[in-house]
């Protein structure tokens, strides 16, 4: 008994790791009805606000020159467009690609095309940018909050290392 479970396991382990890849076109179509490309755009258009209220939020209460002020001003949106140009869609895509198609079977694919096709899908694919926009809102309240404590380690730890050389 325990031969035929141990036999039947095995089967399925290696019926598995012999089922089709998928095929590219069906991995796009998959990103397509997901609208991959689309909610990635959405995630950047929020970027430099977030780096910007983060940063202004880790140097709450320091006093900056014009000059310092100026320079701070356009560093989200110099960050943010970096991020925009090292993680396009163009540059992501095929990356994101590969990834699936070692990642899932084509059986999956076809699994996941049909779920997102259905009613529930369709909504889950339409209401992501607006749960990801309310998550990224309450990621950026608590990510403040952080900042300033891993700020405030980091001078901590800065002033240690400047008592141990002057000892």
């Amino acid at each position: 008994m325990k031969l035929r479970l141990l036999l039947a396991a095995a089967l399925l382990i290696a019926s598995n790791a012999f089922a089709a890849p998928p095929t590219t076109e069906s991995v796009e179509q998959m990103f397509s009805l997901t609208k991959t490309e689309s909610i990635m755009n959405t995630l950047y258009a929020n970027l430099d606000n977030v780096m910007r209220s983060a940063i202004n939020e880790s140097l709450k209460g320091q006093k900056l020159t014009p000059k310092q002020q100026r320079a701070l001003n356009a560093l989200p949106a110099r960050m943010a467009q970096v991020i925009r140009e090292e993680f396009s869609w163009d540059k992501l895509k095929p990356v994101y690609l590969k990834i699936y198609q070692e990642s899932f079977t084509q059986e999956e694919i076809d699994g996941l095309i049909a779920f997102y096709q259905s009613p529930a899908g369709v909504a889950l694919v339409n209401k992501m940018p607006i749960v990801m926009q309310k998550s990224m809102a309450a990621t950026q309240a608590q990510l403040a909050p952080m900042m300033a404590k891993m700020k405030a380690a980091l001078d901590k730890a800065v002033a240690e290392i400047e008592n141990e050389c002057n000892e």
